[in-house]
């Protein structure tokens, strides 16, 4: 059995719920709520399930499948009796016919003197397949379940469908406390793989941070090792990943999957990505985008400056999603006639460029979570800037407030090579700031491979971007 890494926040936040519910037993409503929500294969279920286990308390776990109402009722009903629940009889001895009296036989099946967790796992497909059940569920946890002392856990990968559960004008509303799940950050990446800091990015950009993926690669494997295994396995997590979360997520939109295989193929700009869509029209493209934004699979950005723009560019949120349409979806044929050594090649003489790109919202996102530091000034945006031309291209931007800013606070390059940042570097960087803006901006140097000169510039290597990460 794998070792359960990472997660500790969201464990302590569970616990601590979960504390509140033990210190009002005998109250008048002891009982909570979670609606925990994330991309599929996040491992929401494998935390919902190391949470359980480390509980000790009766429990039971329900995960829909997206059947007919009668038959997720059945499996319902059949997972409540093979539960832990001290009064799971009732579900064996008289089974309900409907949810309705299945949510309430489930309340009556809960202790009173003690807690419980009940998790249902996959609660979109609950409502898209069950009339009304949202105000089944708000009518049982309003007038039985909240009555007892049970952590009620709702868990879905349709982010959409979660958050709406929870909107103001839902049967739902304000009865949960959400929890975002995402991947495992490049810290808990190194902790579970035992690699150097600027191996654990790698890693990070490889498997997305996705546990399954993880899990699949050796402690302390390079890279090109890991990869070697992955793409002779036909079957590994690296290869299936991908597919089985686009199945699931856009069964029928098959335009949205190719405006997002466009966008993953490096295409950015809204122009670009109906042309390698295939020409796609205007309408048809804004909807494909639109929905690819709504289930936070695609992000909209606009350059970050003092000045108003109109250049939106388009990239995918998921590291790993990003690498398998690039290097993997293109050539699976290939690789299932088990010449993954091609494959492996064609990633080697395109990997450093590819991860030099894909490097970068990362370190932005490590950088808003390190500043303010000795080095930098507090930034309450971090950004980068683009003109349409690419004539002027800035990877990090530090500003007051975006995508329109007051006020620049830094801005600066990623160098993410085997080779320090140099004068070169340095001078491009410079005329870049100068054709953004004409005040002394402070300039910041972020490096792989370090910079050629100490205290040419400010500099974060990859030891310094994963303490962004740590406890």
């Amino acid at each position: 059995m794998s070792r359960f890494i990472g997660r500790e926040r969201e464990l302590a936040a569970l616990g601590s719920i979960l504390d509140r519910v033990r210190s009002e037993i005998g109250t008048s409503r002891p009982g909570r709520c979670v609606l925990m929500r994330g991309r599929r294969r996040i491992g929401k279920s494998a935390l919902a399930e190391e949470f359980v286990g480390r509980s000790g308390l009766p429990s039971m776990f329900y995960t829909a499948a997206g059947d007919a109402a009668a038959a997720e009722l059945e499996q319902f009903t059949a997972d409540v009796a093979a539960s832990s629940l001290p009064d799971r009889g009732l579900f064996a001895d008289m089974a309900p016919g409907s949810w309705n009296g299945a949510l309430q036989s489930l309340a009556d099946s809960l202790p009173d003197d003690r807690a419980s967790v009940v998790v249902m796992d996959e609660v979109p497909y609950l409502m898209d397949r069950v009339d009304s059940f949202e105000g089944l569920l708000q009518r049982a946890w309003d007038r039985r379940l909240s009555h007892k002392p049970v952590l009620l856990i709702l868990i879905g990968s349709d982010l959409s469908m979660m958050e709406a559960l929870n909107s103001y004008d839902r049967p739902f509303h304000q009865r949960g406390s959400e929890m975002v799940v995402g991947p495992l950050n490049p810290a808990e990446i190194q902790s579970m793989l035992g690699l150097s800091a600027p191996d654990s990015f790698d890693a990070a950009l490889l498997t997305g941070g996705l546990p399954l993926v993880c899990e699949e690669w050796p402690p302390g494997a390079s890279s090109w090792e890991y990869l070697h295994g992955a793409l002779t396995n036909p079957v590994s997590a690296l290869l299936v990943s991908g597919e089985r979360s686009l199945a699931a997520e856009f069964p029928t939109q098959a335009q949205a999957r190719e405006v997002l295989q466009a966008i993953g193929s490096g295409e950015r700009t809204f122009t670009n990505i109906a042309r390698s869509a295939g020409g796609i029209a205007h309408s048809t493209l804004v909807r494909a985008v639109d929905l690819l934004i709504s289930k936070n699979v695609v992000t909209a950005e606009l350059p970050l400056s003092t000045r108003p723009s109109k250049e939106r560019r388009y990239r995918i949120r998921d590291p790993y999603l990003r690498f398998w349409l690039y290097f993997l979806h293109p050539h699976l044929p290939e690789i299932e006639r088990r010449r993954g050594d091609l494959t492996l090649r064609r990633i080697a003489s395109q990997w450093s460029g590819w991860r030099g790109r894909a490097v970068e919202p990362l370190v932005r996102e490590a950088l808003a979570r390190l500043i303010p530091d000795d080095r930098l000034p507090e930034a309450p945006a971090v950004g980068a800037y683009w003109t349409r031309s690419n004539d002027v291209e800035i990877d990090i931007i530090g500003a007051d407030r975006g995508p329109v800013a007051k006020e620049l606070r830094f801005v600066g390059s990623v160098k993410w090579l085997e080779s320090p940042f140099d004068d070169h570097d340095l001078a491009v960087l410079a005329r870049h700031r100068a054709a953004l803006t004409d005040r002394s901006v402070p300039l910041v140097a972020v490096s792989r491979s370090g910079i050629s000169r100490p205290g040419l510039v400010t500099h974060y290597g990859p030891d310094d971007l994963i303490q962004a990460w740590q406890p």
